[in-house]
C-alpha cells in the first residue's frame, strides 16, 4: 500500500478566513465565538455562535455564481482553492480524470432550505428559488469543487453527523492508498446558522448560553460554528515526483459504531475507533503525543471522551497532550473533523500544540492534560484527531509529521 501525504490545506472558519489567519488564531488562542449576526435569531434562548467574520460572497464569486450555491458550498470552494494553491498541483487532462473529490457535510444547504420553507409556509408564496434543490443537496460542495477545477474523477459526499468530514478524509485516504487515485481533494463544510436549525438545537438543550469550555468543571454546552477545511492529499511518490513539499502523512484511520444510544456517547465505542486507527497506522499507543479531542464542552461528552482515552491508552493517557479547538472555532458539525485535522497538522508543522481556551476549573472526572495554560511549544511526531458523532459513529485519524 502507498503512503499518503497532505500537500495543501485551506481553511475558513470563525477564527480565520484563510489558512494563515487560522494558524495565528490557534497559536494565540483566539475565541471566534460571539453574538450571531448573520440572521435574526428572534426568540432563540442562546445568542452566540462562531461565525465566519466579514464574509461577503461577492469577494469570492461572481453574483450569478454565488446565487447558484449555498453558503456551505461557497465555504467548500474557497477552502479548496486555497488547498490547491498551496499544493501546487497542476491539473493535466489525465489528472483531472483520475483525481477524486470526497467531502463531508452533516446538513448541507440548510440556509437555502430554511428560506424556502419560510417563503412557502410563513409568507404564503407559491414559488421558491429555482435552484433550491441543487443548493440544498449535501453534495453541492463536492459538485462545486468539481466544476471549479474541471475534475471528472469520482466525486461524492459523506454525511455521518459530526464525523462526516473525518469519514470523508478517511475514504479519500484509502482511495489514494489503494492506488485508485493519485490525488484527492477532501474535507468538509457547514453553515448551520438558520432560524429553523437553531430552533432544533435549542430543543436539544446542549447549547451553551455563553462560550464553549471543554473539560472545564463549569462547562455548560457546545457552541455552533460554521466554515470549511479542505485538503489536497496524494501518494507520497506522486508528491515527490512533482517536487511538492508534504505537510504531514496520514498514517491511519479507525472507525466504530457504539450501538448504544443515538445521542449519548459510549467510551468503549470511541476507544475501539482509537485502537483501530493505531492498528491501521501500525504504531504503538506510546507513540501518540497529541490528541485533538472531540471535546464539545457538554457535560456528558467530555467525561466520556476522557474515559475513552484512558481505555485506549491505559496509564499512558496521563502523558498525552490533549486539547479541544472547538473552544475557539465552535462545533462545525460535519466540517469539524476536517477543521480539527487541519488544526492538528498545521500546529504540528509549526512546532506547537493549541490550547483548550476558556478553561476555568478542573473537573475531577476530566483529569488528563488538556493544555489549558495556552499554546505549548512542542516537537510532535504522531497525533490523532477524534470525531464522535450522534448516532454513535466514531472516526479517528492518525497523522505523522514529516
Amino acid at each position: 500500500m502507498r503512503r499518503v501525504v497532505i500537500t495543501g490545506i485551506g481553511v475558513i472558519c470563525g477564527i480565520g478566513n484563510n489558512r494563515g489567519e487560522f494558524l495565528t488564531g490557534l497559536r494565540e488562542g483566539c475565541c471566534g465565538i460571539g453574538p450571531i449576526t448573520t440572521i435574526d435569531i428572534g426568540d432563540i434562548r442562546f445568542r452566540n455562535g462562531a461565525e465566519v467574520k466579514s464574509f461577503l460572497p461577492e469577494d469570492h464569486f461572481e453574483p450569478k455564481e454565488s446565487d447558484m450555491i449555498d453558503r456551505f458550498a461557497q465555504f467548500a470552494v474557497i477552502a479548496a482553492r486555497e488547498a490547491v494553491a498551496q499544493s501546487g498541483v497542476e491539473w493535466t487532462p489525465e489528472l483531472r480524470e483520475t483525481s477524486a473529490i470526497i467531502t463531508g457535510s452533516c446538513i448541507g444547504g440548510q440556509g437555502t432550505e430554511d428560506t424556502g420553507f419560510h417563503d412557502v409556509y410563513k409568507l404564503g408564496r407559491t414559488r421558491v428559488h429555482p435552484m433550491t434543490i441543487p443548493k440544498t443537496m449535501a453534495n453541492a460542495g463536492a459538485s462545486a469543487i468539481s466544476l471549479e477545477f474541471g475534475i471528472t474523477g469520482p466525486a461524492y459526499t459523506i454525511s455521518t453527523a459530526c464525523s462526516s468530514s473525518a469519514h470523508a478524509i478517511a475514504q479519500a485516504f484509502r482511495t489514494v492508498r489503494a492506488g485508485e487515485a493519485d490525488v484527492a481533494i477532501t474535507g468538509g463544510s457547514e453553515a448551520p446558522f438558520s432560524y429553523g436549525m437553531l430552533k432544533a438545537w435549542e430543543a436539544m438543550r446542549v447549547i451553551s448560553p455563553t462560550v464553549c469550555r471543554p473539560f472545564s468543571k463549569d462547562r455548560n454546552g457546545m457552541i455552533l460554528g460554521e466554515g470549511a477545511a479542505m485538503m489536497v492529499i496524494e501518494s507520497l511518490d506522486h508528491a515527490l515526483a512533482r517536487g511538492a513539499a508534504p505537510l504531514a502523512e496520514i498514517a491511519g484511520f479507525g472507525m466504530s459504531s457504539d450501538a448504544h444510544h443515538v445521542t449519548q456517547p459510549s467510551a468503549e465505542g470511541a476507544a475501539k475507533a482509537i485502537w483501530a486507527a493505531l492498528k491501521d497506522a501500525a504504531i504503538a499507543p506510546e507513540q501518540i503525543q497529541y490528541v485533538n479531542a472531540h471535546g464539545t464542552g457538554t457535560a456528558v461528552n467530555d467525561v466520556t471522551e476522557t474515559h475513552a482515552l484512558k481505555l485506549a491508552f491505559g496509564d499512558f493517557a496521563r502523558k498525552l497532550a490533549i486539547s479541544s479547538t472547538k473552544a475557539m472555532h465552535g462545533h462545525t458539525l460535519g466540517a469539524a473533523g476536517a477543521i480539527e485535522l487541519a488544526a492538528t497538522v498545521l500546529a504540528l508543522s509549526a512546532g506547537f500544540l493549541p490550547a483548550t481556551i476558556n478553561f476555568n476549573e478542573r473537573d475531577p472526572d476530566c483529569d488528563l492534560d488538556y493544555i489549558t495554560e495556552g499554546a505549548r511549544d512542542a516537537e510532535t511526531e504522531y497525533a490523532i484527531s477524534n470525531s464522535f458523532a450522534f448516532g454513535g459513529l466514531n472516526a479517528v485519524l492518525a497523522v505523522r509529521k514529516i
